[in-house]
């Protein structure tokens, strides 16, 4: 791996990894609302204005649906459901089950019939689907109605991100990188914008939240996409969402050193099959070279 690709492998499992935390600390002070409708404009406006300051061209001939469609899914659902499940579940369980997207995202490239589903994917369908299972039923201390919450709402995340990125795929191959996370941030903040009546700010904010949401939005939202569209030009777009197994490591490092988030032994070894499902549905073992095609 070249040294480049190396870099820009580590600059995204570090900042992704991070974002988990950031969330956490964002939702404290804007509630999940906020944190995902402020993020979404505050990212989607840094884009617009490198574009423009940098004169790149931009095209949005393609119309208002495929972008407000992947703002929906991509970003609204997705973040939505991260920001509800982080302070209920906790970063390391819920960036554990992040790291199950290519289960969802295969499953539903196959019903679309943009991807095919190899006997290895199969099988590492199954062994993604029990490592689920583990998660769910084993966690630390008793079930609640939050452990449930934040499970549900973290697994509809995965799915909408799952589904708006075969959508990308299926109806938006034309469109540039930079116009697909213009658009979609965008969307995802204006689908959540009426929402702040009915969900305000946690509390009255200080330096420190905006400070937070800014970071997030920049360093993790519009910075990373940028570098991601970028690795999958050059390594391709299966190669590139490996990334998310490190995001999942370094994730649940940080909850379980900084924040002290205790995870079963159970969970961990279901978070362990949940990875080899997945590196055995993007086709990463095994040596076969066709493989599904993923976005973040």
């Amino acid at each position: 791996m070249r040294g480049e690709v190396l870099a820009k492998f580590s600059v995204l499992s570090i900042l992704w990894g991070l974002s988990f935390l950031l969330v956490l600390r964002v939702v404290d002070g804007f509630g999940w609302v906020g944190a995902v409708c402020i993020r979404s404009f505050i990212a989607s406006s840094v884009l617009l204005l490198i574009a423009l300051l940098t004169r790149r061209r931009l095209d949005f001939s393609i119309g208002i649906r495929p972008f407000a469609v992947i703002g929906a899914t991509t970003v609204c659902l997705q973040l939505i459901g991260f920001s509800i499940a982080i302070p209920r579940i906790g970063t390391a369980l819920t960036a554990i089950i992040v790291g199950a997207i290519p289960l969802f995202s295969a499953l539903i490239g196959k019903i679309m019939k943009i991807e095919t589903i190899t006997k290895l994917g199969f099988v590492g369908l199954i062994i993604g689907f029990f490592g689920i299972v583990l998660l769910v039923g084993f966690p630390h201390g008793q079930l609640s109605n939050d452990f449930f919450l934040g499970i549900a709402v973290s697994v509809v995340g995965c799915i909408a991100a799952a589904f708006g990125s075969n959508y990308a795929k299926l109806k938006m191959e034309q469109v540039g990188n930079w116009e697909q996370a213009i658009g979609a941030f965008f969307f995802g903040g204006l689908f959540t914008l009426p929402l702040l009546f009915f969900v305000p700010f946690q509390r009255e904010l200080i330096v420190t939240d905006w400070l937070y949401i800014i970071s997030l939005a920049i360093l993790c939202s519009s910075l990373c996409y940028v570098i991601y569209f970028s690795l999958v030009v050059e390594v391709g777009a299966t190669r590139a969402i490996s990334v998310e197994f490190m995001v999942t490591v370094i994730a649940v490092l940080i909850g379980a050193i900084y924040l002290k988030e205790l995870i079963t032994p159970i969970q961990l070894l279901g978070g362990v099959m949940v990875l080899i499902g997945c590196s055995l549905i993007l086709e990463l073992v095994g040596g076969s070279k066709k493989s599904a095609k993923l976005i973040e």
